[in-house]
């Protein structure tokens, strides 16, 4: 979906996370909640894109160069403060709100701390995410920078020129990556190449950066139109097509030769360290990385017996590995001609399941919601998003689809699942109910699990049936595809990082066990390459979810309503697995009453 804003990747004990009735008749602790806030305010200043992000116009014009050594130990500082701060407060004396809110907040501030020591800021950014990529989609005008007012024109200017800075130390930190043999493999950096010298443009008004200028809001002055262009005009020729050009001649002429061969973030110094870390850090578990692997195998063996049985209801004559060629290949599974033809095909499904949604959530966002097309310049590398709205609903969600050609986007890739997951009831429903929830201290409302919001939005791809959905077979066979997808990342995130796999085995493996593409597998590994650990949070929480909704239905029996167990996950935001359990157990026991 997007990248983490916070992390709380510590274990949970189940006896510090009771909620006892005793607590729960108690007032909300005024000094944590004051706390929490000056955390949050004091935090934006040092993540300015993130306050952008969620709404906060304080910091518009800045762009530090957040990965420097000096910057991350000031960050480990601010970090250990409010961890010391914390330490005044008596756990028992809290409400079971204020006990979710510490709890997520301690293990946040001893994950951040904990993950300052490793060196992942010698590789500033790659192919999947990082400012370079970040930068087009706000300078376009159509990201989440705002451009309604000429303080806002002047305020984007601004970070135009810290982009250049920010461009010239990430060189000197790939450097020190190179000479600590800390770096990107080769493969990735190849992709890197092209997405920079996409921003390298004669003309400034052929430039992504230029959409702004094209844009101007009713009520702008002549004057002030006619500066903003030629400051606008001068910031890219300056210091955009420079930084970039700079790059993508960095990343061509000196960083490429230096880049490794080898696939798992465990041959870079301290990465099987790092990879442990990082398990924790997405799924919010204490789950190893060979249980995990193992699940990932017998998922994959679940899953793959169910798609034969749909191989044999449609008559196929052949075994599953001609079925997905033949559905990524015959010609009836792309009908699109234009990259509307394929929007209009989603904003179709959308309407499909509105009639059904009243059944299962009590509660919906206000935030509006779009579907779009993904930018151009990022396109042959992006996947399928959901970019979150503004919390006072002046930005909408976004769901981005990603057709570099609509005559080959192909319908059997479970579009149906993919609109669930990125968009309703997924990332759309979830996202924004958390950020519209005031009642939360704002470090929760804009606080970022992947177990959490990952595994829900994989769980909502379960719902297509109850949303009337995956009643074509090939669809339903798409909803298994991205199902398969998620397990097979278990198996092939694990295998790279700590197993010896390639990239290349990687790749045929998931060729083997779904319907997709060589291209697309290549995109799809090279992503867990770019990312280690991030793939394990889809399956690990969907099916935690999962696990907790069949146990509800099972326990309270008649008194079980979907629509409640819905609300209540979602309601209070994104948190751990473990505090998540315990909070819906408490539900549970509350429902039987």
């Amino acid at each position: 979906m997007r990248k983490l804003l916070f992390a709380c990747l510590a274990v949970v004990t189940m006896a510090g996370c009771e909620l006892s009735n005793r607590n729960a008749t108690l007032e909300d602790n005024k000094e944590l909640a004051a706390l929490f806030d000056k955390y949050y305010a004091e935090r934006m200043q040092y993540f300015p894109v993130e306050s952008t992000q969620n709404g906060d116009s304080a910091y518009n014009d800045q762009l530090p160069v957040d990965f420097t050594d000096s910057y991350r130990a000031t960050l480990k500082k601010f970090y250990g403060k409010y961890l010391t701060y914390l330490s005044k407060f008596e756990r028992d004396n809290l409400n079971a709100n204020d006990k979710i809110s510490l709890d997520i907040f301690k293990r946040e501030m001893e994950m951040d701390i904990e993950g300052l020591s490793f060196h992942d800021n010698y590789t500033p950014s790659q192919q999947f995410w990082g400012l370079p990529l970040t930068m087009g989609q706000l300078g376009s005008g159509d990201g989440f920078q705002p451009f309604k007012t000429v303080r806002d024109y002047d305020n984007w200017l601004k970070r135009m020129y810290g982009f250049k800075a920010w461009a010239d130390s990430a060189i000197v930190y790939f450097n020190k990556g190179i000479a600590a043999n800390y770096v990107l493999p080769k493969t990735l950096v190849v992709k890197m190449i092209p997405q920079m010298t996409a921003m390298v443009t004669d003309t400034a008004s052929k430039s992504l950066f230029y959409g702004p200028v094209t844009k101007f809001p009713a009520g702008f002055s002549e004057a002030d139109k006619k500066r903003l262009t030629d400051e606008y005009t001068k910031a890219i020729q300056t210091a955009i097509v420079p930084a970039y050009k700079e790059l993508g001649d960095y990343f061509s002429n000196t960083y490429l030769a230096k880049a490794r061969v080898t696939t798992g973030i465990n041959d870079v110094p301290d990465g099987a360290k790092y990879y442990k870390y990082l398990v924790r850090y997405w799924t919010t578990t204490d789950k190893s990385p060979d249980e995990i692997y193992n699940t990932g195998l017998a998922e994959v063996k679940r899953i793959r017996a169910i798609m034969d049985s749909v191989r044999v209801a449609v008559d196929f004559p052949s075994d599953l590995k001609a079925f997905f060629e033949y559905m990524k290949t015959d010609k009836q599974f792309m009908p699109y001609k234009t990259p509307q033809e394929v929007l209009d095909a989603f904003r179709a499904i959308q309407a499909k399941i509105t009639p059904n949604l009243k059944k299962m959530f009590g509660r919906t966002p206000k935030t509006p919601f779009e579907i779009r097309q993904t930018e151009a310049f990022r396109a042959a590398s992006a996947s399928a998003e959901y970019n979150q709205g503004s919390p006072d609903g002046t930005r909408p969600g976004i769901f981005y689809v990603p057709i570099v050609d609509a005559t080959k986007f192909n319908t059997t890739s479970g579009m149906e699942s993919l609109f669930l997951h990125e968009a309703i009831p997924g990332h759309h429903y979830q996202v924004s109910l958390q950020q519209e929830n005031q009642a939360l201290p704002k470090f929760r409302r804009f606080s970022w699990y992947g177990a959490y919001g990952e595994g829900w939005a994989l769980y909502c791809e379960s719902l297509g049936k109850e949303l009337g959905l995956y009643t074509d077979p090939y669809q339903y066979m798409g909803a298994l595809g991205d199902e398969m997808h998620r397990a097979v990342r278990l198996v092939v995130d694990v295998a790279m990082h700590t197993k010896g796999m390639t990239r290349e085995q990687a790749i045929q493996y998931m060729m083997e066990n779904e319907a997709i593409s060589e291209d697309g597998a290549t995109a799809e590994i090279e992503r867990y390459m770019a990312i280690p650990g991030q793939a394990l949070s889809y399956k690990i929480g969907a099916l935690k979810i999962r696990e907790l909704r069949e146990k509800y239905a099972a326990q309270l029996k008649d008194a079980f309503k979907l629509s409640n167990f819905h609300d209540e996950f979602l309601k209070d935001g994104c948190m751990p697995l473990e505090i998540v359990e315990v909070k819906m157990d408490a539900w549970a026991k509350r429902q039987a009453k």
